[in-house]
């Protein structure tokens, strides 16, 4: 899944390991997350939506995801 996450990052100025601090998770999660290689849960998802003070989908791309 695609995020913002990068972006919202260096805009910031933040590293890794800053926001995984805040979020509470680990610099690897977040890694994962900004490579692709991983899906954040949806409190994960809310936690990082939340520090940037934009809405999950502000931050999460959700046009890969199917409709039910």
């Amino acid at each position: 899944m695609k995020t913002k996450i990068r972006e919202l990052r260096k805009q910031n100025k933040l590293s890794q390991e800053e926001l995984a601090l805040a979020v509470g998770t680990t610099r690897q999660t977040i890694t994962s997350i900004e490579c692709e290689k991983y899906t954040a849960s949806l409190v994960l998802a809310y936690k990082i939506s939340k520090y940037f003070n934009l809405t999950i989908e502000d931050v999460f791309n959700f046009s890969d995801v199917e409709d039910i």
